[in-house]
């Protein structure tokens, strides 16, 4: 591996995770008011449900697919699942998610630009992180057929050991990738620059999703009576004696 492949996923990945916490620690303390979505509904519904719909579906699916396949120790998982079997199934949900998301973003992204009201209301942030995601997408959907081409797992197997050397800040992290093409570099790369990016942008909003679990857990409501048990009106003071 050169120095350009060491810097960008040797180097690179720490940077992004960096920016990733601090930044959302940091726009949470400071820019509260700036943590949402900024939802364009209510200037045209239109195509957004449907939109909208496909592309959570889609990218939840693909997020923690991938969060499980690439964290999970292989030894976790292998006296009943092989790693081409593995790979097949990534391919197949990767391809099946990886379509609904794409077709939703498109449709979201269309949306956005070509609608007037919503483009004026949009941030040069709102459009830059759409055109990143849908970029993503279709790099993934490309790398499905190229991955056909190593059905024994062994591909996807290195880029694991990639992102759990990563993880657990181990070195030799770059040289698992020596085998990977560069649609595959290209695909980690921008998947860690949404890292990066995602402080500044309205997918902070992600955050507020995931702390929404606790609502299992939450204590009982408790309910008062709006009956407050206050004194009849003749019993009140008038407002002249009470200096009114």
């Amino acid at each position: 591996m050169n120095a350009f492949d060491t810097l960008l996923f040797g180097y690179y990945p720490y940077v992004c995770m960096t920016v990733f916490f601090l930044g959302s620690l940091l726009r949470f303390d400071r820019d509260q008011y700036t943590w949402k979505s900024d939802s364009s509904q209510l200037l045209r519904a239109g195509t957004l449900r449907w939109g909208s719909n496909l592309f959570h579906i889609g990218v939840l699916f693909l997020f923690f697919g991938h969060f499980t396949g690439l964290l999970t120790p292989h030894f976790v998982y292998e006296h009943f699942v092989s790693a081409p079997d593995k790979q097949m199934g990534a391919m197949i949900g990767g391809g099946i998610f990886g379509t609904l998301g794409f077709i939703g973003l498109t449709m979201l992204l269309h949306r956005r630009l070509t609608d007037p009201r919503i483009r004026a209301t949009s941030r040069s942030s709102d459009i830059l992180i759409l055109v990143l995601l849908w970029l993503q997408l279709v790099l993934g959907l490309v790398t499905i057929p190229l991955s056909a081409q190593h059905l024994d797992g062994s591909l996807m197997m290195n880029l694991a050991e990639w992102a759990q050397h990563i993880v657990t800040f181990r070195s030799g992290a770059t040289e698992q990738l020596a085998g990977a093409g560069w649609i595959f570099k290209t695909h980690l790369f921008l998947g860690m620059t949404l890292f990066l990016v995602f402080p500044f942008t309205r997918l902070v909003h992600i955050w507020s999703g995931f702390a929404t679990l606790t609502y299992l857990i939450r204590p009982y409501q408790l309910v008062r009576s709006r009956r407050l048990n206050l004194p009849v009106a003749h019993n009140l003071p008038r407002h002249s004696d009470a200096g009114v």
